[in-house]
């Protein structure tokens, strides 16, 4: 394949100027005569976007990395294993490869492997790389991969599994969430999907209407919504050939320096459970935002033995500390009125960390009527509780 390939002494360059300003780079480039500057400095860009998106190849001195929006729009390493834990089997095909990083770690689940991208070019980039990792088992198939599976016979042609993170931007360059606006139409192809393999993964935005999506796909197995240092990076769709009931939603925390923390639940569960109500306790529950993505505002209060603040608030309380809640643990130190002399006792150094749940000011309203900067070991709360008291709860972080 025609891969474009670094020589060691661009390597180097690439290498040492790592950390640089690309933009001075650019400025500088009569400097190295000898080197293609600009293609090298595009590589810079590339690895600087990659360098905590995905650490093992950013330390890969071989790869070669295409154009910035490809690195943009890619899977993140901890999210791309995460989804290589979920499947295994004999062919999985990715149609909608592109820089292929979900194919990269998923293939190792499986004894082959599909990459189907329509950018001639970045699929060179691709073959390339997977080289320089060792990953021997990959077929590249070019060109659209809807027109290639039309053109196949169903009889001769079986994946074990099928998946797709459809493009997600319009023709103008404007981004899209709702499946049926992506590249390609899941929704208008799944039946031909089907005819394929009896599972499809399908990788979503983190700001689709997940009801709505649920209400377009088919026979829904299981459903992820995936966080990432509670940041929700993506929802992923198991679809299962015939299957009828509903799907479990798993509610997934990634954390870069703690164990992944998971919650499972069915719709049903949530619209039966009656949550209780309760003024803050000692301890003080703030929820990953996969949980509020699903859509589990009540169920924290059956599965963990928790009360509620407010029916609106989403803030979590109890007696007794539950180790396993999904999300950041507080232990409460005082709750009174937003009032800097009553909350001046608990704040150091003039800093505390603020943050609003159902309240009528913002962050930054509170910050200069309290006078406070951000930071330090101090947390409050502005909520609003049952009786419609506009509340201050005063926590520390639980450490162990």
């Amino acid at each position: 394949m025609n891969a474009p390939l670094f020589s060691p002494e661009e390597i180097q360059f690439i290498q040492e100027h790592l950390n640089d300003e690309p933009s001075k780079l650019m400025l500088q480039a009569r400097r190295y005569p000898h080197l293609p500057v600009a293609k090298l400095v595009q590589q810079i860009q590339a690895r600087q976007k990659a360098q905590h998106k995905l650490p093992d190849w950013y330390a890969n001195t071989k790869l070669v990395f295409p154009a910035n929006l490809s690195v943009e729009q890619c899977s993140s390493q901890v999210t791309a294993l995460f989804k290589a834990s979920l499947i295994h089997g004999e062919s999985i095909a990715d149609l909608t490869g592109g820089m292929g990083v979900d194919t990269a770690y998923l293939a190792q689940g499986f004894q082959k492997a599909f990459h189907f991208e329509q950018n001639q070019e970045l699929q060179e980039i691709v073959a390339y790389n997977f080289e320089q990792l060792g990953l021997k088992h990959i077929t590249f198939i070019g060109g659209n991969s809807i027109d290639w599976l039309n053109a196949q016979n169903p009889t001769n042609t079986h994946f074990s599994w099928i998946y797709l993170d459809p493009h997600r931007r319009d023709e103008a360059g404007g981004k899209v969430f709702a499946l049926s606006d992506c590249e390609p139409d899941v929704v208008k192809y799944q039946d031909l999907l089907f005819q394929f393999s009896e599972n499809i993964l399908i990788k979503a935005s983190p700001m689709l209407d997940l009801d709505q999506s649920v209400r377009e796909l088919k026979s829904i197995k299981q459903i992820w919504v995936i966080s990432v240092d509670n940041e929700v990076k993506e929802v992923l769709f198991h679809l299962k050939s015939n299957h009828i009931d509903a799907p479990l939603i798993t509610c997934v925390a990634l954390y870069k320096n703690q164990d992944t923390q998971t919650l499972s639940f069915y719709k049903e569960e949530e619209a039966q459970t009656a949550p209780s109500i309760g003024q803050p306790a000692r301890y003080l529950y703030e929820p990953n935002v996969a949980l509020l993505k699903a859509g589990a505002f009540k169920l924290p209060c059956s599965r963990y033995g928790l009360q509620k603040i407010a029916p609106h608030s989403h803030l979590y309380t109890s007696e007794v500390f539950q180790a396993d809640f999904i999300g950041r643990s507080f232990e409460v130190l005082a709750v009174c009125k937003l009032d800097k002399k009553a909350i001046a006792p608990f704040i150091s150094n003039n800093q505390a960390n603020i943050t609003i749940r159902n309240f009528p000011l913002t962050v930054k309203q509170i910050r200069e009527k309290l006078k406070i900067q951000e930071g330090g070991n101090t947390y409050l709360f502005a909520t609003t509780d049952a009786q419609g008291q506009k509340i201050v709860i005063v926590c520390q972080k639980v450490t162990s």
